[in-house]
């Protein structure tokens, strides 16, 4: 067994090529593939602003939150 490590690129269409060089002799080998992103690669933020409203509140906000959490 060869346990290789290395980083790779995803492209835009989101497929990952590998083209690993090994030792090892022509013939079947199992793959096992753990993918980790690399520390500079960030996920971007879903932009919820278009779906997010804003409350008029009429009234003393937190009164009403002291009074709602009294019920309980």
């Amino acid at each position: 067994m060869e346990v290789l490590k290395f980083t790779g690129t995803v492209d835009e269409s989101g497929n990952l090529h590998l083209d690993i060089p090994t030792e090892l002799s022509s013939g079947q080998v199992d793959v096992v593939v753990i993918l980790n992103p690399s520390a500079s690669v960030q996920k971007i933020a879903y932009d919820f602003s278009d779906l997010a409203g804003r409350l008029e509140w009429q009234g003393d906000a937190v009164l009403m939150q002291r009074t709602l959490r009294d019920e309980w």
